[in-house]
């Protein structure tokens, strides 16, 4: 189902370990769902942390974009992320756009055609979803956080993705919160029940407050969407600590993982 470098390698600046989707590879498309190790950032966002905002120094965050473009095989500045809202927005990436333009916006998915260029999202609990369409060469990145599945960023990226084209695509499930730590009040577990045709199934109620299977309402979200094929890499973020970052787990003062596609020519 994936390919992951070995789990015990500790900080190693150039070399990050990854996890990969082997549908993705097999169509061609170059990406990865970065773990935690291969940067060059200290403490709580040790080491390949990609958010500037919750405390990491800005030279460490620009040095582990460096070598996450590095191991896609892109030139500097071509992996892009937005700040992320937990809405439904995608930006079109054209490769004119500066960097620090582009990470100013908010929005839940990029997505291009252009082989140049990197899509990727960023998160420390959520779900992400790499998205390539065999026919066009076209990919997206998701960033499905609970909110943002609830307001559509799935259907809504989907739909960008395919331009009212016909597409084959390939979606990877990236590491997030499972439902063995996602512990949520009532409320949550209800507008999550009511966003997909599983309803309550995604909720789990046997325990003193509700946990939602938030892999399951991702999958069944692309499903409903035709997406030909789906896989999971696997992977909890807050039962993992030697490999992700969790923000469930260690609150503001904590890194974010990267996820990224490159379109296909």
């Amino acid at each position: 189902m994936f390919h992951c470098y070995p789990k015990g390698v500790q900080t190693d600046s150039g070399k990050p370990t990854i996890l990969q989707s082997s549908a993705l590879l097999k169509a061609g498309f170059r990406h990865a769902f970065f773990t935690r190790h291969g940067g060059v950032s200290e403490g709580p966002f040790g080491s390949l942390n990609l958010a500037s905002n919750t405390g990491d120094e800005l030279a460490n965050v620009s040095a582990n974009r460096r070598i996450a473009e590095k191991a896609l095989g892109l030139a500097a500045d071509k992996l892009y992320f937005l700040s992320q809202v937990h809405g439904v927005h995608s930006v079109e990436l054209l490769g004119g756009e500066a960097f620090q333009q582009v990470v100013r916006i908010e929005g839940d998915a990029t997505l291009t055609g252009l082989a140049e260029v990197g899509c990727g999202v960023r998160s420390a609990d959520c779900g992400t979803i790499l998205v390539g369409d065999e026919r066009s060469g076209r990919v997206a990145a998701i960033h499905a956080g609970w909110r943002g599945v609830v307001l559509g960023v799935i259907e809504t990226a989907i739909q960008a993705l395919r331009a009212n084209r016909p597409s084959q695509l390939i979606a990877a499930l990236g590491p997030h919160i499972q439902r063995c730590c996602f512990e949520v009040g009532d409320d949550v577990a209800q507008q999550l029940a009511a966003c997909s045709s599983l309803g309550q199934a995604v909720v789990d109620r046997s325990r003193a407050r509700p946990h939602v299977d938030l892999r399951r309402l991702m999958r069944s979200k692309l499903e409903a969407l035709d997406v030909q094929t789906i896989e999971d890499v696997g992977g909890c973020t807050v039962c993992e600590p030697s490999l992700y970052f969790s923000f469930r787990r260690d609150g503001q003062a904590s890194g974010r993982l990267l996820s990224a596609i490159v379109a296909r020519n």
